[in-house]
């Protein structure tokens, strides 16, 4: 067991694992590379700032401590940390690689299991408050803060054991043979068990959504055609991007399982298909807080004061700041004038779904 793991520290391992599944090799970064990931350093990004802006309008105002805003901020969190754990992975790849020893691929990799899996789990999260709220089941009593805890916590202890799970020991280290085309020391089966659980988790979300279609036809039969389309908007929504963003990666991994080492080129491409699965860290916000007003004038505030601050210096600058300051003004009435209200039965703190 010692010697097993002390190859974690042998340098030539990673370089021994790739010269073995890779045609050829990456020894010098091409301008081509450099352009896609220039384009993936700015596309994360913009994820942790968005998600940042989501934990902060959750953090800073108690309006939004209830269940679903809990869980949503949760989701942010995962989204976040999978958009810095995508730019180390993104500045440690290439060239980079071949320089690492074992245990640092396997944190690599692992940092990003961890909170794309995270995220994943946070979504069937989300799913279930969803069909608890419109089902109107009682599941969260006096303790509910300790219940939505657990399950908070539940998503991330699994995620930090499957994305650990090659570190501890279920890795091809030793076994060339076995080992994946895209994740080189990661062993196939590892790679089919991940494929499995997410694709179990999206049936179980898609199930979820159904079951809150059929709910909401059956009790509110009067309301159904206008509720219907409402509900079917953001199933669509969220299911369709889900789909869309990890239907290509998941693909490539299954790819990856049944094809021997070496004789299908398109998995060298993977990478591509792993940065468009991260798209989805990137819609969520929009997908599940865009949707609620009071959530969307939160998230916008920072930037809202922000550009205050900026109108003001330019007045100032200019000569004119009461100019600059009654067109915000004027913006922020308007907004409050134009205010729609919302169907009650999708309304829990104005958000819709």
């Amino acid at each position: 067991m010692g010697s097993f793991y002390s190859e974690y520290l042998n340098s030539s391992k990673v370089l021994e694992h790739y010269t073995y599944t890779k045609e050829t090799l990456e020894t010098q970064e091409t301008p081509s590379r450099q352009v896609a990931s220039a384009f993936i350093i700015i596309l994360c990004c913009a994820i942790v700032v968005e998600n940042l802006l989501v934990l902060i309008a959750v953090a800073r105002n108690s309006k939004f401590h209830s269940a679903m805003y809990l869980f949503l901020g949760n989701l942010a969190a995962s989204d976040l940390l999978a958009g810095v754990a995508f730019v180390a992975n993104t500045l440690l790849s290439g060239p980079v690689t071949l320089g690492l020893t074992p245990v640092q691929w396997f944190a690599r990799e692992g940092s990003a299991f961890i909170t794309l899996s995270a995220s994943v789990f946070s979504l069937l999260a989300i799913a279930i408050e969803r069909h608890v709220a419109i089902a109107k089941v009682k599941l969260y009593g006096s303790d509910k803060s300790c219940r939505m805890l657990l399950l908070i916590g539940a998503s991330w202890v699994i995620s930090l054991v499957l994305g650990g799970l090659p570190i501890l020991g279920w890795n091809c280290l030793g076994h060339l043979e076995a080992c994946s085309t895209v994740l080189p020391l990661y062993a196939k089966h590892y790679v089919l068990c991940v494929v499995t659980i997410f694709s179990v988790i999206l049936l179980a979300i898609v199930a979820l959504y159904v079951r809150i279609y059929c709910t909401v036809r059956s009790s509110h039969a009067d309301m159904a055609e206008s509720q219907t389309l409402a509900l079917l908007k953001t199933v669509t929504i969220v299911l369709g991007v889900f789909i869309v963003c990890w239907l290509p990666a998941f693909s490539i991994l299954l790819l990856d399982y049944a094809c021997p080492v070496r004789s299908c080129p398109i998995l060298y491409k993977a990478h591509y298909f792993f940065a468009f699965a991260t798209l989805n860290s990137l819609l969520n916000p929009v997908i599940y807080t865009w949707r609620s007003r009071d959530l969307r004038r939160e998230v916008l505030r920072p930037l809202r004061c922000w550009q205050q601050a900026a109108a003001g210096v330019q007045g100032r600058r200019g000569g004119t700041p009461g100019h600059h300051l009654l067109l915000l003004r004027s913006s922020s009435s308007l907004e409050r004038g134009t205010h729609m209200p919302t169907s009650p039965t999708f309304q829990e703190g104005n958000t819709v779904v």
